[in-house]
This record gives C-alpha cells, sequence and structure tokens, in this order.
C-alpha cells in the first residue's frame, strides 16, 4: 500500500533527474541563466511536483491527469536537453544521461498510467495515497 507519494518509485526517480538537470546547468554560460538554464530546470521540477500534486488528489482520474502533464514536462525537458546538446553546452556523455534518466521516467509514467487505468476500468476506483 501507497502512504504517500514519496513511497513512489517514480517520484524519486522524478527528484533525481530534477536534481542530474540542476547538475548539468551549472556550468551553462551566464547569459543563458534566464534563458534555457531556467527553462530546463523548472520543467525538470516540474515532473516531481505533478505528481506529488496528483497524489493528492481526490480521484484516480485526476491523478492520471497530472500523470500526463508530468509526461508533457518530460518532452519539453527533452526539447532542452537537445538544444543544449546541439549549442555544445553539454557533453555527448551528459546529455546521453540525462535523455536516458528522461526515456526511464517516461516508461514509469506510462507504465504507472497504464495501471491505474486497468484498475479504474475494473471498478477499483479507490485512493490508496494518503497524505
Amino acid at each position: 500500500m501507497i502512504n504517500s507519494y514519496k513511497d513512489l518509485r517514480v517520484w524519486e526517480a522524478g527528484i533525481d533527474l530534477s536534481l542530474a538537470v540542476y547538475q548539468a546547468t551549472r556550468l551553462f554560460p551566464k547569459q543563458e541563466w534566464f534563458g534555457l538554464v531556467a527553462q530546463m530546470r523548472r520543467s525538470a521540477a516540474s515532473v516531481p511536483a505533478n505528481i506529488a500534486e496528483g497524489a493528492w488528489r481526490q480521484h484516480t482520474g485526476e491523478l492520471i491527469q497530472f500523470l500526463h502533464i508530468a509526461r508533457g514536462s518530460l518532452a519539453e525537458l527533452h526539447t532542452y536537453v537537445t538544444m543544449s546538446a546541439r549549442l555544445e553546452y553539454l557533453t555527448a556523455e551528459v546529455s546521453q544521461s540525462l535523455n536516458d534518466k528522461i526515456d526511464d521516467m517516461g516508461r514509469m509514467l506510462h507504465g504507472l498510467i497504464s495501471s491505474l487505468r486497468e484498475k479504474r476500468g475494473s471498478g477499483h476506483e479507490s485512493r490508496t495515497t494518503n497524505h
């Protein structure tokens, strides 16, 4: 049983991804601090934040909606990582590492969404997350 969003592996992976983005963007040029760096950090932080917010909602449908928002933030982050790599702000190794984490998060979110939809479709609408 899940007692909190903090018990979700996908939330923890989102925190890890966010920290990796913060670390990767530390040495970006100063002119990017209010542009690309801010956008990357915002989209990365949005992933676990939306997972947490959705988990606090009353209905499974609301959680699913917030998980979809988290997936959108992942797509946004992937775009920024691609741009950063092409601008040579990120090494190929760091870019690949971030993209691997993004792909893993995407699979985890997809799996959780599918599982929740299945349970919802079979009449198991009750939520197990306590706030």
